[in-house]
């Protein structure tokens, strides 16, 4: 029987419960993250977690957040770190807000891992504790991760010390109308951004991003053509896909930068046989499809 239960107020308290029951497994999806919260959490985590269990923190860490506070980096880098094996995922456009312990048990809420939303703010959500049911959540998160980036560390750190200077140039600008200060503000953002899109590539070509990407949507929606993958692509990473690059050869402009990695994705899924285009659409192989969907099939 499905065990489906409403929280309200006292969500936090059923975050604390489900944080403290966790003997081997974590999962914390929050866009939005303060120290305080971030403590709550670590404060709960069992000694078997911390020492060997397996934590993954997803988080959008969009500059924008930083400026505005509604994502301190201190309390990202402070939650990753409480545990012995624990992996920061970057998510652009991340608006779910999922806790999750053993597989087993868990929330899906409107709070953010946030001190206004456990203490102050109206939430909504449900605590579910149904394995079968809270193990397809875990496997659609997962996906959800492979759209992002997986952050190292040593990223992390060089990424909180520029989200640092972005929040003291924000600040400054906001104080002041001084068109220098605007200008070293915008400057900074820019880095910051630079610092994101070179964790989501980690060195390699955008059509890899753009690859898995693809494998997600058609999974999702079914058949497509490429204007219906091109406007959902550039939905999801908005970051990749700017439209003021084009991509130029010998002077002359052949189109958005973007779309051709978006094609160059396309034919390398098709030369692997993991998707195919047939009258006018894509279509995923069964290769393409996850494992729950092949055995569907």
């Amino acid at each position: 029987m499905v065990s489906i239960k409403s929280l309200h107020r006292g969500w936090k308290d059923a975050l604390g419960d489900l944080v403290a029951s966790a003997e081997k497994s974590l999962i914390v999806v929050s866009p939005f993250m303060s120290v305080d919260a971030s403590q709550y959490v670590i404060e709960r985590m069992p000694h078997g977690l911390r020492s060997a269990g397996r934590l993954n923190v997803v988080t959008d860490l969009s500059p924008r957040h930083v400026c505005d506070g509604s994502l301190d980096p201190q309390a990202v880098e402070q939650l990753v770190g409480a545990t012995a094996t624990s992996r920061l995922w970057h998510v652009p456009k991340l608006h779910a807000k999922v806790y999750i312990a053993d597989q087993s048990l868990a929330i899906v809420t409107s709070g953010n891992l946030t001190t206004n939303a456990l203490r102050h703010n109206i939430e909504y959500g449900v605590e579910i504790r149904d394995e079968q049911l809270v193990r397809g959540i875990h496997a659609e998160l997962c996906e959800i991760m492979e759209l992002g980036a997986l952050v190292q560390p040593a990223e992390m750190s060089v990424y909180s010390a520029v989200a640092k200077r972005v929040r003291q140039a924000f600040e400054r600008q906001e104080r002041e109308i001084d068109p220098e200060l605007r200008r070293a503000f915008r400057d900074a953002i820019r880095v910051a951004e630079d610092e994101l899109i070179k964790v989501r590539l980690a060195g390699g070509a955008m059509h890899t991003v753009f690859a898995k990407t693809i494998l997600y949507l058609l999974r999702r929606h079914g058949p497509l053509a490429t204007t219906a993958i091109h406007e959902l692509v550039q939905g999801l990473h908005p970051d990749l896909c700017d439209d003021s690059v084009d991509r130029v050869i010998a002077g002359k402009s052949f189109g958005k930068k973007w779309k051709h990695a978006v094609r160059t994705a396309q034919q390398n899924l098709k030369k692997n046989g993991l998707v195919r285009y047939t009258d006018s659409v894509w279509r995923p192989e069964a290769s393409g499809l996850s494992a729950a969907e092949r055995s569907s099939t």
